[in-house]
Order: C-alpha cells, then structure tokens, then sequence
C-alpha cells in the first residue's frame, strides 16, 4: 500500500509541528508522519521547521538563543486558532512518547543547524540518545537536505533507515553518488518538475521513493500509478481510506 504521511503532522487541520498536530493523525487514521528536528543553545532537541520563533509562535528570535526553560513561556499554537491557544513547541522526548503511545510512524527530518558545526553535531548525538526510547516496533525514517548530518547520523545510527532530500533545483547527476555515500534507503524529491523517466531512474537504482510536498490528490494517484513509495501531504484527512490504515 502507498504510504501516505502528513507533512508536519496534520498541518492544516492544526498548527504544524505540534503534539495537536501529530495525535490528529491517528484520529484521521494516518499512519506516518513528518515532523523537523532542531536544537536550542543548551542542547535540548525540539520540533520546529524554522531555526526562528517569529512565523509559528507569538515570539520573535532565534532557537539558538532560548534553552529549555523558555519553552513554557512561548505560545505555538495561537496564531493558529483559538483552539490552540497555549500550545507548546514539543521536545523529542514529547514527540517519542506520543509516537509510542499513538502507535504511529515517523519520518524526522534533521535541520542544518544555522549556527555551528558544534550545534548541529550535539543535534545529532541527542537525536540519537532520545531514539533510544522509540518503541522498536515503531517505524522510522531520518531525512535531511544536509547530506554531511545525514551521513554522520547514519554511521552513528546505522539501524536506522535514512533518506536523502532533494529539490527539484538540485538533483543534479551526482544524486546517485549522494545516495550511496549517505548509505541511503530512500530518496525523497521535491514534486515539482519530478517526471516518470526520474522516478523510473530512481527505481531502477534500488531506493525507495517518496515525494514532497503534493496537495493534489489526482497528483498524488499519478505519482502512484509511476510506482512511488510515498507522498508527504498537507491534507492526508481528505484521502481516501484505501490509502490509510
């Protein structure tokens, strides 16, 4: 069956990157889900798409400069809906639990932490000690745009399934030698531009395929019917239920 997996949890139905947002999976019988891992400056790991406060919380800065501590006093959900009001930015310990508990699968994708090597090596390394919690029946996937995090994550984690993610910009020829170096079992492409003879090379080389970010359904049963793996969706409540668990 194809794998259907909501991009930052259901983000449209909830403000993305949130537990909200991720326990509504289960509700709307999603199986998989997409969520972004980055790091505040005492080494605490949080979800969060942008290394910035200012577009999803009712604060402004940067993760690099609040710890721990601060998680408490910053709104996530707010800007959202009402509804949401007082929602936080969760940590990996949170997401884990909720993963465990939800019975549900995940793809983390690891940011290219903006403000140091010594950061986004700590990224990893925590990243990996709070794995260690995840309920081995649980499925994973690890991505990243940051091809050197993704092959450091892989040789420390070498159990875990990763995958490479490309734009449409820059799947240049030398895509296959990326894959083999990070030692990936997936390649995840941007949907634009992607075409069946890239998907058929994609195919051909061995890994498995799922497609980011596709908002149309008659889109996404073209991708499937060309033989990917997967899509990740902002709207995976209105598919229909052959393609949920």
């Amino acid at each position: 069956m194809p794998t259907l997996i909501a991009h930052r949890g259901m983000s449209s139905l909830a403000p993305e990157n949130t537990l909200s947002a991720f326990s509504l999976c289960k509700d709307s019988k999603v199986r998989w889900f997409e969520c972004d891992v980055d790091i505040l400056q005492d080494g605490t790991v949080i979800i969060s798409h942008d290394d910035c406060l200012d577009r999803c919380t009712d604060k402004k800065g940067r993760l690099y400069d609040i710890s721990h501590n601060d998680l408490s006093t910053i709104d996530a959900g707010s800007w959202f809906s009402d509804d949401y009001i007082g929602e936080r930015l969760p940590t990996i310990q949170q997401l884990i639990s909720l993963i465990n508990e939800k019975e549900l699968n995940v793809n983390i994708e690891i940011k290219s932490c903006a403000e140091s090597a010594k950061l986004s090596h700590l990224l990893i390394d925590n990243l990996i000690l709070a794995l260690e919690k995840l309920d081995p029946q649980r499925e994973l996937i690890v991505s990243s745009f940051n091809f050197l995090a993704l092959s450091e994550f892989k040789n420390k984690r070498p159990q875990t399934k990763v995958a490479c993610l490309f734009e449409n910009n820059n799947i240049w020829d030398d895509w296959h030698s990326i894959i083999e170096w990070c030692k990936a079992e997936y390649i995840h492409p941007e949907d634009k531009g992607l075409t069946r003879e890239m998907v058929n090379k994609f195919k051909a080389s061995g890994v498995k395929i799922n497609v980011w970010t596709v908002n149309s359904l008659s889109r996404a049963n073209e991708l499937f019917n060309w033989g990917v793996d997967g899509i990740f969706t902002d709207i995976a409540h209105k598919f229909p239920s052959k393609y949920k668990y």
